[in-house]
């Protein structure tokens, strides 16, 4: 094997503190003798292939203690005696390194120092020391020849008369020197040696530095670095874990709640002592190669690869290092809200391991390390001669390899965790408008910020009837986008330092997100000087905007911004971070369906006539599902008359020729058997045997039987009518505006069982009306307001729903029942909140109530939502939920209440409010949600057909797309949770027996 040597570079000065300068915490050498000197041994077994062999052990020039040539190795140190937990007896480290927040150096060659007093007694070199420190220097001037107990062979062979002179003058000027430095080289590595002493050059003789050459001196600078940087980064985190993390467990009082403290420990501090551990070993084992080796020393690469190569090294950094951000934001936090944490971190900066740095510089130590280690083993990569086989050559590849793929790894975790930081401090900031609940769900754990900035909006002009915009003023806004919301906000300095970003528009949920233009023409924005001069008002400076618009899907005009960003650049970013949000958010809602939609009819009802010939069939109108002998069948009744299927098939059969405006299919309620089909058409109320409408849909009989077997259940002007379950009881509510009546007649039928009808006779109800045995009038008639539209069931009551609120009555006696109107705005007079929230509903349609909890109700209007007390009155500070559409009905599974509007079904929680999932469509109408919310029938839901487009030969494959205007049935159906019971919302009787619930 050949020897090596360095082509010599350029000299470059390294920085040193002023002579005689000590850092806080440092002393002077006191130069124990010899005799007395002794290290605390660390007990390692490094193994590395390179250095396994005799073959790679390299010469030592200088000599050992006795005067004699000897060879150096790579020793072999037991690992028996190593404490499991990494710890080792500690050891004073006074100096250390600056700051972990400044940017990366570089690292120069030394400054030579050439002084009398840098020399030290030792022994006269011998020969062989003098032709290795020759051969360094020039390698061709003589023979080497490999063997395999030795780098360099000690037979050099025969030289000339003129290098036996050059040998002797250098044995004569190193007659006097000694360079094991010894004393040095143990008050480094205790840290006691002052900084200014602290660098390889000061602990070796000038003169041998000027034997070894250029490069070799900048070589073992930078393993020397290595050590010294590595001393320096194992004291910082022991004084982090001694100073901070122990005081902090142990104070009394607690500086932190007992009950937060272990949370806070690990999220501030993380795996410290994980890392600590590893660097522990590694440093030991750095300081026993360099008592062995020092001053020259062969190679440092076994050490570290046998310590990276650790896959738990690797993932304890991945680990901490992806938690920083959020390790830094939650110490920050603490900081603001609490005076004993404030107290303790001052007090701790005054310990001399600290001086005075802050906690977060040494919390980025481990994430600063890895990148500056790497550093410095390319540096000495670079100066490893690669003419010559130097396993250096092998080894620090392997390392840098794995050290840039851990960083690299750990590149996407930081900017993760850094998001969402900005994310947490974007969520403490905001400032909602008072009054309105919003939850946005922003502390659940897959929320992230997309993506923020300033953007810039123009005015509306002051006075302007139809709100126009006005070029004459801007406003400087900071826009976010979540990954469920776009946020538009205006930012507040406060006094105290902290940020407050003011909502300045309803938070905008993706779903209902849309992109407008985002290539129109830059515009221009005058700007005018700050600076209160006389002339601020004349002066201005044009500065070019782009804009781009967004808006709401459900209020295209109302919710629609224009926004503006410096360059195209910005707003070519906006838009694709837009672009990706949308998708991703539309992907998360089609995979995690809270009620997953099922096409029941596709085609059959048809607006105009198809392509192939078929008939119109009319707009649906009404639709029920219902169940005889085992098999579903789906009842739809539109303009053209009532169709019924078998639930699957696409063949409707035309039962009857009247219009129904709704229907009821009253089956069974345990026990009891009903066997009714009620159908409101032409203002009466209608009654078909159930069996018989299954028979014929089936085929089994005609349609012409259904004219014999009708049942006229009432035939005044019916205005509406409701089948609800109330109890055991399956009740028949019904609405009658009479000729020159200013009020609606409200009336209550029990269906009978249709084994008890048959043992009664037919009776005539009192008045006009006539019914048959298989209806029992329930009680007295009672009153309801002119404009009362519906009715909704609760547990024992039920709630009318008119203009001026809901009225509570007792449906088994309507005409004597105490009737309450909620909600109650009574004390609105002296409570202001609730005086806002009365007039914001006073003009507003409420569509009815739903139980929330065991203590609340949800109201819902057309446009709102409140909650109530069981007793009327608003509860949650007289807050409200604004809705993303006006809707104009309802309905209730579980835990859920679904929102129908035109365009689009808000599904949201009853609880909280907060939207889980939207399902988009065209004229979408509410047709079946049940006779109870406890129910857990599918909703019906009728809908436009999506239309085939005939250039894409794809949709000419879908069985969702139709040629011309058709509408089909859909039925949502709640899913449930994997690996998880769903709850439903149930109330105690006993909660409500205000309203007798």
């Amino acid at each position: 094997m050949s020897s090596y040597h360095h082509p010599s570079r350029p000299y470059v000065s390294i920085p040193q503190p002023p002579p005689g300068v000590l850092p806080p915490g440092a002393q002077r050498p006191t130069n124990p003798s010899p005799s007395t000197r002794a290290y605390t041994p660390w007990a390692f077994e490094v193994t590395s292939p390179p250095f396994a062999d005799d073959q790679y052990a390299l010469h030592n020039p200088w000599g050992d203690e006795n005067g004699s040539p000897n060879t150096l190795r790579h020793r072999t140190l037991s690992l028996v005696n190593l404490p499991s937990d990494g710890s080792r007896t500690p050891t004073p480290i006074g100096s250390l390194e600056s700051s972990a927040l400044n940017p990366p150096f570089a690292f120069p060659e030394p400054q030579i120092y050439r002084s009398a007093s840098q020399r030290a007694s030792g022994h006269k070199p011998s020969a062989s020391d003098v032709s290795n420190l020759r051969l360094r220097r020039d390698p061709s001037a003589v023979s080497i020849r490999s063997t395999s107990s030795s780098y360099y062979d000690d037979d050099y062979g025969s030289v000339s008369n003129e290098s036996h002179g050059e040998e002797e003058r250098l044995s004569n000027n190193l007659s006097d020197i000694s360079l094991t430095s010894e004393e040095g080289l143990a008050h480094f590595q205790s840290g006691e040696l002052p900084d200014n002493d602290q660098e390889w050059h000061r602990l070796v003789p000038p003169e041998a530095i000027e034997a070894l050459g250029k490069i070799e001196v900048q070589r073992q600078s930078v393993i020397f670095e290595v050590f010294k940087a590595e001393r320096e980064y194992v004291s910082d985190l022991e004084a982090v874990q001694d100073v901070y993390i122990t005081p902090l467990m142990n104070s009394q009082p607690p500086i932190i709640q007992q009950n937060r403290i272990q949370g806070f420990i690990s999220e501030v501090f993380g795996n410290f002592s994980q890392i600590l551990a590893h660097h522990q070993r590694m440093l030991g084992a750095l300081f026993a190669r360099q008592r062995d080796q020092h001053p020259l020393i062969q190679s440092i690469a076994d050490i570290v690869l046998d310590t990276t190569l650790k896959s738990d090294f690797r993932s304890a950094y991945e680990t901490y290092i992806k938690h920083y951000p959020l390790a830094e934001s939650q110490h920050r936090k603490e900081l603001r809200i609490n005076t004993a944490y404030q107290s303790f971190i001052q007090s701790a900066s005054s310990d001399a391991r600290i001086r005075k740095r802050d906690l977060i510089t040494f919390l980025s130590r481990p994430v600063t390390r890895l990148p500056r280690l790497n550093l410095l083993l390319e540096q000495i990569l670079k100066l490893t001669d690669k003419k010559y086989e130097h396993p250096d050559l092998e080894t620090l590849p392997i390392i840098l390899g794995i050290l840039s793929d851990c960083i690299k790894s750990t590149q996407p975790g930081i900017e993760a965790a850094e998001s969402k930081v900005k994310f947490w401090a974007l969520c403490e900031s905001l400032v909602f408008r008072k009054g309105e609940i919003i939850d946005m769900d922003l502390y659940d754990k897959g929320r992230t910020l997309v993506y923020s900035g300033p953007v810039s909006r123009k005015n509306r002009s002051e006075g302007s009837v139809t709100g126009s915009w006005s070029g004459s003023g801007w406003s400087d806004l900071s826009a976010a986008l979540l990954d469920n919301y776009f946020l538009l906000t205006r930012e507040e300095q406060r006094p105290n330092g902290t940020v407050k970003r003011h909502l300045m528009s309803r938070p905008l949920y993706l779903s209902f997100l849309r992109l407008g233009s985002f290539t129109s023409p830059p515009e221009t924005r005058k700007e005018h000087p700050k600076d209160g001069s006389v002339l601020s008002g004349i002066l201005y400076q044009s500065t070019p905007l782009y804009p781009f618009t967004i808006y709401h899907g459900s209020s295209k005009q109302s919710r629609r911004y224009t926004l503006y960003v410096p360059n195209e650049a910005m707003r070519r970013k906006w838009h694709n971070f837009f672009v990706d949000a949308i998708a991703v958010h539309k992907v998360r809602q089609e995979g995690n369906m809270f009620f997953a939609p099922d096409t029941l009819s596709r085609q059959f009802f048809r607006l105009d006539g198809g392509s192939n010939g078929s008939k119109s069939i009319g707009k649906i109108t009404t639709a029920v599902p219902f169940t005889y002998n085992g098999r579903q069948f789906l009842a739809v009744a539109c303009s053209t008359g009532m169709y019924v299927a078998i639930r699957g098939r696409e063949t409707f059969r035309k039962l009857l020729n009247v219009q129904p405006t709704s229907m009821a299919a009253v089956q069974s309620l345990g026990p009891k058997i009903f066997n009714k089909f009620i159908v409101q058409a032409n203002n009466s109320l209608l009654s078909y045997p159930l069996d018989l409408i299954a028979q014929v849909a089936s085929g089994q009989a005609e349609p012409k039987v259904l004219a014999s077997a009708v049942e006229k259940v009432v035939s005044s002007e019916v205005i509406f009518f409701k089948h609800l379950h109330i109890g055991q009881r399956v009740l028949i509510v019904y609405a009658v505006k009479k000729l020159l009546q200013v009020t609606l007649s409200l009336h209550v039928l029990e269906v009978m069982d249709v084994n008890e009808a048959t043992l009664n006779p037919k009776r005539d109800r009192p008045g006009s009306n006539k019914t048959s045995n298989s209806f029992r009038v329930f009680g007295d008639a009672g009153y309801a307001p002119k404009d009362a539209f519906d009715v909704t069931p609760l547990v024992k009551t039920i709630g009318i729903c008119a203009r001026g609120g809901i009225l509570i009555v007792d449906p088994t006696n309507i005409a004597k029942a105490r009737v309450t109107v909620v909600p109650d705005f009574s004390g609105a007079s002296n409570n202001q909140p609730m005086a806002n929230l009365k007039s914001r509903v006073d003009a507003l349609k409420p569509l009815g109530l739903i139980r929330s909890d065991s203590s609340e109700l949800l109201v819902i209007y057309d446009t709102v939502g409140c909650y109530i007390t069981k007793h009327g009155t608003p509860s949650r500070s007289s807050g409200y939920i604004k809705w993303e559409s006006k809707i104009d009905s309802f309905a209730q599974r579980g835990t859920h209440v679904l929102l129908f509007s035109a365009q689009f079904i808000e599904i949201r929680d009853i609880l909280t409010g907060r939207i889980v999932q939207v399902i988009e469509g065209e004229e979408i109408r509410l047709m079946y949600a049940g006779p109870t919310p406890d129910t857990h029938e599918g909703i019906l839901v009728a809908m436009r057909g999506e239309k085939r487009n005939n250039d894409s030969e794809g949709d000419k494959n879908s069985k969702d797309l139709y040629e011309g205007d058709v509408e089909k049935i859909v039925e949502l159906q709640e899913t449930s949770e994997i690996s998880a019971v769903r709850t439903p919302t149930t109330a105690l009787p006993a909660m409500w027996e205000e309203w007798d619930m």
